[in-house]
């Protein structure tokens, strides 16, 4: 019988390997392995035909120990508890590897967003946000969009936990409206981290983005906007991937024609141009190719086909894509992964920048956030360069490695409460 992927328990491998890899401490680890809250909500709400819906929701607060916690908050039929732990987990090892002062956390609601009206999202995300409101705030837990949540979702809970609090309080989450505080750069803000990250490691190697051959599975927010920048850079985008099915091109697809395809409502299956070839995901993950980039869910890259992938480097967009199984494989085939809690970043540093900005009634141009956002992902590269060279080890082994370090010191430097 095939074992069921947990993805908190493939967070704790990692971390485990990385903390003997890197010779860490082990004193305070075990505070690290465990999430510091972990909050179930149930959420009725009235349906526009009348009849009384109870949802499941999550709040899970990993580490507070460097900050804030901070983390998103996604809606999918498939969101559970150990999801949401995994993913509260990855988000403080991200915040570290990158030295930004926030812990990690991440909320969820298990629905699927597609079924419910407007208006039927608009009462859910307000009843979540009631359900955890005494446990957010802006010094306290701000939250994010994620899977399936964007800039209208953040506005409902911006609007909710102000009525609350008989204020506005704009730096209680991130990824808001720019009319509400949001930041320049934002909505762009993860994909543009992955170009980043992706035209870092192919430097490391002698190669340039302009020209390199790139598969992007996941066309949301963040796989789309990898595609268009990557694809303003000069990079040919050989591949891309929907919830409908996955579209191929050798000669390299339009990604500006087919985001506004998409945009129109429409989906990849539908779409059709000379040349074009449409396959299937797992087709798309096997695409001969440069960089591989998995921009959708976790366990896409496990130890069924982690042997047939076609790619030279993987740039991990989505959170925990890659089982650790499948990174043994990959190390042992010489195919260059750069890791999540690092290539898909710049989502939480510009929302520090939206979040200081907020807090201190400043507002910067997108030029000088993008300018920030590249600076502070390329001083984190030459860090993580310096412990892969030193230890002799994986990118991702490495990225751990700085921010366990960076977790670890922190929570020794302050001990132990009482």
């Amino acid at each position: 019988m095939a074992t069921t992927y947990n993805p908190y328990e493939n967070v704790l491998k990692v971390m485990d390997e990385a903390v003997e890899l890197g010779g860490l401490s082990t004193d305070t680890y075990e505070m690290i392995r465990n999430p510091q809250r972990e909050l179930k909500v149930y959420l009725p709400i009235r349906m526009d035909d009348g009849t009384i819906k109870v949802f499941e929701g999550y709040r899970v607060q990993h580490s507070n120990i460097r900050g804030p916690f901070k983390g998103g908050i996604r809606f999918h039929q498939n969101t559970d508890l150990n999801e949401v732990k995994a993913l509260a987990t990855w988000m403080s090892l991200k915040c570290a590897v990158v030295n930004i002062p926030y812990g990690g956390a991440k909320g969820g609601i298990t629905v699927d967003p597609t079924k419910l009206s407007k208006n039927e999202l608009m009462r859910l995300t307000r009843r979540y946000t009631f359900a955890i409101e005494s446990i957010i705030g802006p010094d306290k837990d701000i939250p994010a969009p994620d899977v399936n949540t964007n800039a209208q979702t953040m506005a409902w809970v911006l609007d909710t936990y102000s009525m609350l609090n008989g204020k506005p309080c704009p730096g209680v989450c991130t990824g808001k409206p720019l009319e509400l505080g949001g930041s320049k750069g934002r909505p762009s803000a993860t994909g543009r981290g992955v170009v980043i990250s992706t035209k870092l490691i192919l430097a490391e190697h002698g190669k340039t983005l302009s020209g390199s051959r790139i598969a992007i599975q996941g066309f949301g927010n963040v796989g789309a906007n990898t595609a268009r920048i990557a694809y303003h850079r000069g990079a040919v985008i050989v591949a891309l991937s929907d919830v409908s099915g996955a579209i191929r091109c050798e000669d390299g697809l339009d990604a500006d024609a087919i985001s506004k395809f998409v945009e129109e409502g429409h989906l990849l299956a539908d779409y059709n141009e000379s040349g074009v070839e449409h396959i299937s995901n797992e087709e798309l993950l096997l695409t001969d190719c440069d960089v591989l980039v998995p921009a959708a869910l976790e366990n896409q890259i496990t130890i069924e086909n982690a042997s047939k992938l076609k790619c030279k480097f993987i740039v991990e967009a989505a959170n925990g894509p890659t089982t650790a199984e499948a990174d043994a494989i990959l190390k042992e085939r010489g195919i260059v992964l750069i890791p999540d809690i690092f290539a898909n970043s710049g989502g939480v540093v510009v929302s520090y920048f939206e979040w200081v900005q907020n807090i201190q009634t400043l507002t910067w141009s997108r030029e000088q956030i993008n300018d920030m956002l590249e600076d502070i992902l390329t001083k984190a590269f030459a860090e993580i360069k310096e412990v892969v060279h030193k230890k002799n080890c994986s990118w991702r082994m490495a990225a751990y490695i700085v921010a366990l370090s960076r977790l670890i010191t922190a929570n020794e430097v302050k001990g132990l409460f009482p």
